[in-house]
């Protein structure tokens, strides 16, 4: 039987003992998500979870970013094929839900930048070492898109709901300290600090009482489940109604065109 890092082209398994990396490698797009990352994105942590050979998971980007969010590339694509965009909707939920159900510790490092999808996987990771010098926030809005990847389900339980609609209704970013300072992310590091300070927290977890750890990581994220499982259908459901709308296909084409997009609100 074939090892399941084996089965992956877009993220990269290191192993180093009992601590898991799963690395997300397109850095000639910053780590976009395209059709590619985002189905194994939707299968990794559920075969990280079942990986005999570890108990600690870091999750994190190659390159100088975390990832920008989805391919705008891709967005065009499902704007032409809408039909595709059905197996996007059932693998954005299998993306949060199988990273709230991995009852392994999940660490994210954040290195680079984290926009959209990347912001909400970052965010559903229990432990978060942010880069001090880049940025981290949802922009679907600004795309035309609804937020509906999971970012409804755990921005109001980070930062509150006053917050949460604040910055998912205008897509602005936040800085490391900004984003640390409302309790979005957890830890702030110097650039060159940053791969140390997260090494030695994934060794404290995997050197600790493993199963004590998971299974409080799994009785907290009860909670989150219960939400992400009461509101992401209708979340995805708008989204999918955004991506057939004016102002999203604008917006994809402003990007590609290096201008400001106009709404019409259509």
């Amino acid at each position: 039987m074939s090892k399941p890092e084996n089965r992956y082209q877009a993220i990269k398994w290191h192993r180093r003992g009992r601590v898991l990396t799963l690395e997300m490698c397109r850095p000639e797009s910053f780590n976009a998500v395209d059709e590619i990352l985002h189905e194994e994105l939707s299968r990794v942590f559920r075969d990280a979870d079942a990986d005999p050979h570890s108990d600690v998971i870091i999750f994190t980007g190659n390159g100088q970013a975390f990832c920008a969010g989805g391919d705008v590339s891709w967005m065009q694509r499902a704007i032409d094929e809408p039909e595709t965009f059905e197996r996007t909707v059932t693998e954005a939920k299998q993306i949060v839900f199988s990273i709230l159900d991995c009852e392994k510790p999940v660490i994210c490092r954040i290195n680079g930048h984290a926009m959209g999808l990347g912001c909400t996987m970052a965010l559903f990771c229990d432990v978060t070492f942010m880069n001090e010098t880049v940025k981290i926030g949802d922009p679907h809005v600004l795309m035309g898109m609804v937020a509906g990847d999971g970012a409804a389900v755990i921005w109001p339980a980070l930062i509150g709901m006053a917050k949460a609609k604040e910055y998912l209704m205008t897509g602005d970013p936040l800085t490391a300290k900004e984003a640390l300072d409302l309790g979005l992310i957890n830890h702030v590091c110097a650039p060159d600090e940053l791969d140390d300070t997260v090494k030695r927290f994934a060794d404290r977890l995997a050197n600790g009482p493993v199963k004590s750890i998971k299974w409080t990581k799994v009785s907290l994220n009860i909670h989150l489940k219960q939400v992400a499982h009461s509101v992401m259908d209708a979340c995805l459901a708008y989204e999918a109604l955004t991506n057939q709308s004016a102002d999203h296909q604008e917006a994809v084409t402003a990007f590609r065109e290096k201008r400001a997009p106009i709404y019409t609100g259509k």
